[in-house]
């Protein structure tokens, strides 16, 4: 499956529908994301159960501003809707493969039941 773009429009409903989004935010004029585009494009063609999607951040700034990314590039991981992995900087091929794999095993019942405990503990 080839990467597709996220705006604003479409984030919620990508996040929402699919089992696991990988998102990375870019933008053009950025070295570190031009250098990460080839890796996670070929791990996207690795991985065609796996939702690969960028957002351009020039283009979608409120977006960016409200994911509150203060880096690029940056990725995120959502596995059944739920936020689990954050990290700015530009990974290399291996380490992509790593971060897809730990959010594969991750047991969503385990993640969920953490955040209630932490929700009832605010």
């Amino acid at each position: 499956m080839s990467t597709i773009t996220l705006t604003a429009d479409t984030i919620s409903s990508t996040v929402k529908d699919n089992d696991i989004v990988l998102i990375d935010f870019w933008a053009a004029w950025c070295g570190p994301c031009r250098m990460f585009a080839p890796v996670f494009e070929a791990s996207s063609e690795a991985h065609p159960e796996v939702v690969h999607a960028k957002v351009d951040t020039e283009a979608e700034q409120q977006l960016a501003a409200e994911l509150q990314i203060t880096s690029i590039p940056t990725l995120m991981a959502f596995r059944d809707g739920i936020l689990v992995f954050n990290q700015a900087g530009a990974l290399p091929a291996p380490a992509l493969e790593q971060v897809l794999a730990g959010v594969k095993e991750l047991d969503m019942d385990e993640v969920r039941a953490k955040i209630a405990e932490r929700s009832s503990a605010a």
